[in-house]
């Protein structure tokens, strides 16, 4: 269940309809200039608006996709967007999917470009917040792009202690996963 939370700023709506968010909730939220919002209305005169998210469209395909990859190369993958994971192969659902992706990992995906983890580097946690729990990390991540710009990403995830780096498969599988999901998104639009 969804609990909406009050934040107690009020705004107006011009003479063209908008409505400016506050700068603290797109912060939060990570909405930024050019996102998508997708607008709902409620029962009780409510007006939602949620960040729209191709990839969660495809939520289906990318758990195909994610499945038949860890398949090929024995890996964990997930599929992500740029707000939390929408699908995995080899780790429990219950511990990843729809966590909210580190601020970290956001970068990765805006980078535009292959990201392969190496043993000197420190490591990069898949979700925002760090608990006794977390134990998921970023080995490989390749952004999905639709129109040119990076809507989401595929990864290869190291599970605990990272203690070798991607393979030359991984990073192939993950590339071309890329490239396909970014390819329907684009087809369907």
């Amino acid at each position: 269940m969804n609990i909406m939370k009050a934040t107690g700023i009020v705004r107006r709506v011009d003479e063209l309809g908008r409505v400016v968010i506050p700068r603290e909730i797109r912060r939060t939220m990570r909405i930024c200039q050019g996102d998508a919002l997708e607008i709902y209305t409620a029962n009780e005169g409510e007006l939602i608006l949620k960040k729209y998210s191709p990839i969660e469209d495809f939520a289906g395909t990318a758990s195909q996709l994610a499945e038949a990859a860890n398949k090929a190369c024995g890996s964990a993958m997930i599929v992500m967007n740029k707000d939390v994971v929408v699908a995995c192969a080899s780790i429990p659902k219950k511990d990843i999917i729809q966590r909210k992706i580190s601020l970290a990992v956001v970068n990765l995906i805006n980078s535009r470009q292959l990201y392969t983890w190496h043993l000197n580097e420190e490591k990069i946690a898949v979700a925002d917040i760090l608990d006794t729990q977390d134990k998921y990390f970023i080995k490989s991540i390749m952004p999905i792009f639709s129109y040119g710009d990076p809507i989401g990403a595929v990864a290869v995830v190291g599970i605990n202690d990272l203690t070798n780096e991607s393979d030359e498969t991984e990073i192939k599988i993950i590339k071309t996963a890329a490239i396909f999901l970014g390819k329907q998104v684009d087809d369907w639009n």
